[in-house]
């Protein structure tokens, strides 16, 4: 009768570990997944910002480009000139032809 307490016991023990492995690996599966989709929505959070992020960028291109075209324009620099640098067309006097 002891053996078959013994045996008993050890079944039970057996039974009590591979329900306590079973449960743990069914508890690391679920944090597992949760990570997962932690790091998924993170990761779409970091593409939307990054994604604004370049429009704006890509507006602050074309305003830019926009003011070196302005700045370019020859009246513009005809004007700087005239105002900020205080040059004027040359008189006669002040012209010379080189051969």
């Amino acid at each position: 009768m002891a053996a078959d307490n013994h045996n008993t016991r050890a079944a039970k023990r057996r039974a009590a570990a591979f329900w306590v492995t079973v449960l743990s690996l069914f508890i690391a599966e679920l944090l597992f997944y949760t990570w997962c989709r932690v790091q998924c929505v993170n990761t779409g959070y970091a593409i939307t910002l990054e994604s604004r992020q370049q429009e704006e960028l890509k507006s602050l291109q074309n305003n830019l480009k926009i003011e070196l075209a302005r700045l370019k324009a020859p009246e513009n620099i005809a004007r700087i000139a005239r105002e900020k640098l205080e040059m004027g067309m040359p008189d006669a006097h002040q012209i010379i032809v080189v051969p």
